[in-house]
């Protein structure tokens, strides 16, 4: 039977299982996906042993995305622009690793906005970590035109010059109404607006009504600044949906089949954030 976890410290939050062995049993296929804690220090030794310890793959969460580049060796271009990982597997003995991370967030944003084209477009990017890497990397294979970030930290979005070049530049506070008039996209990259977090202030009032905008938090499923983009009349992308979409790589390398993402599976996990919000 083949194997696949998600590993993390602490891991118990994921719904990476939820997922993975909801689709194991759609198709009927023999399998298990389940949660390892693997604490920092046993990381490396953990992902080495990967296949001896009778996995296929795995994904990798907090804190370890980055941590495990010092490990896996086989990785693609992707991972070397972003420098994190998400999706280990096995190949001919060797482990390689991606991230889907990006990936997950298009698709999501192509499923709820249908016929959504970035090329050449501006785009509002609200924080400048991994999240944030992940997503700016995809944009700019879509064609973007440009991307304003906008960080608590300059020296982040430094960093993302750097890495990713002319067409990202600084977005200051003072600046972000003025130039969220000739935004196409708003994504939130941040844990503002997450449950237990501290509430995203942010003023929506410019954005042409036909932007879209984005969060990435899913707890709660449907944050303050969905609501406000709501009640603004813009169309709108969720979290949960980037963390269904990101799944479907890792599924199919390890299992051999690439699954679905349907309203039923939607529902599902919804069901379980919702309950456990309680």
């Amino acid at each position: 039977m083949k194997k696949a976890c998600v590993i993390g410290w602490p891991v118990s939050h994921s719904r990476s299982p939820l997922i993975h062995n909801y689709w194991l049993k759609k198709y009927g296929l023999e399998g298990l996906y389940e949660r390892r804690e693997v604490e920092p220090e046993h990381l490396s030794e953990f992902l080495r042993n990967l296949g001896a310890n009778g996995y296929v793959g795995c994904n990798v969460t907090i804190p370890h995305k980055e941590a495990a580049l010092q490990v896996i060796q086989n990785i693609d271009d992707i991972v070397r622009r972003t420098g994190s990982l998400n999706t280990v597997w096995v190949e001919n003995g060797q482990q390689q690793a991606t991230s889907t991370d990006g990936e997950g967030f298009y698709r999501n944003l192509l499923a709820c906005v249908p016929g959504f084209s970035i090329v050449g477009k501006s785009v509002i990017v609200l924080g400048a970590g991994g999240s944030a890497k992940a997503i700016i990397e995809r944009l700019l294979r879509a064609g973007v035109g440009e991307i304003a970030v906008l960080n608590r930290s300059a020296g982040r979005v430094e960093e993302l010059k750097a890495v990713f070049g002319p067409q990202i530049r600084t977005l200051t506070p003072d600046r972000f109404v003025s130039e969220s008039k000739a935004a196409s996209l708003l994504v939130n990259t941040t844990s503002q607006g997450m449950k237990g977090q501290p509430p995203l202030d942010i003023d929506l009032s410019a954005l042409p009504p036909n932007a879209v905008v984005a969060d990435l938090v899913y707890v709660p499923l449907e944050t303050q600044l969905l609501k406000a983009a709501k009640a603004r009349g813009l169309q709108v992308a969720g979290g949960l949906g980037m963390l269904l979409h990101q799944a479907v790589d890792g599924f199919e390398k390890w299992f051999g089949l690439r699954p679905e993402v349907t309203n039923e599976l939607y529902d599902y996990i919804a069901r379980d954030i919702v309950k456990d919000a309680q």
